[in-house]
């Protein structure tokens, strides 16, 4: 099944999740530390609806944002800029709409973040992402292809276990930020 698919049948938890395991991963481009969304991901193991864990949702939110670093002189690179972007676009509310558009919007992000990252990865000619998020991923480069797996996972654990798929979700999530923080780190090294 395809990224749009599985995004498309998600429910709010899912949808929570996949945006914020996007997130999560490109932390290591804000300069955040591996635990600093960890309260988000707390709330979604609490009850849905409920005025506890999800209830504190919006509070948290703000919380991180204020935690992670802006992207101050970096904010012309790309890659941060749509990090960046996933972290300004997380709704206040783990329902509605919005929370499907972010979750989208997150999935798109997060593959361009790895494209712009694989020193493999053509730089030219036409935006292959959304063809690689409905399932076309022929000539995919390393880091999108073990991205668009990471995604897949994401979703899948949460739609078949509900919040007993969020533990594994999240080390999906931690394997995938260790692989991007020690890009990122190349990179500056590269840069010097």
């Amino acid at each position: 099944m395809s990224l749009v698919d599985l995004i498309g049948e998600a429910d709010a938890r899912g949808l929570a999740a996949s945006g914020l395991a996007c997130l999560d991963r490109c932390v290591p481009l804000l300069g955040g530390g591996d635990e600093v969304l960890r309260p988000l991901w707390g709330c979604l193991a609490g009850d849905e609806g409920a005025a506890g864990e999800w209830g504190e949702w919006a509070e948290r939110v703000a919380k991180v944002r204020g935690e992670l670093p802006g992207a101050g002189a970096q904010a012309a690179d790309p890659a941060v800029a749509a990090a960046r972007g996933m972290l300004d676009g997380v709704p206040d509310a783990l329902s509605g709409d919005a929370l499907r558009v972010w979750a989208e919007e997150c999935s798109v992000a997060a593959l361009r973040v790895h494209r712009l990252l694989d020193p493999s990865a053509p730089g030219d000619g036409p935006d292959p992402v959304a063809a690689y998020r409905e399932g076309r991923t022929e000539g995919a480069a390393p880091l999108v292809a073990a991205e668009l797996r990471r995604q897949a996972a994401v979703l899948e654990l949460v739609a078949e276990h509900g919040t007993a798929g969020l533990r594994p979700a999240l080390e999906v999530c931690t394997e995938g930020r260790r692989v991007l923080r020690a890009v990122v780190s190349r990179r500056a090294r590269g840069r010097r």
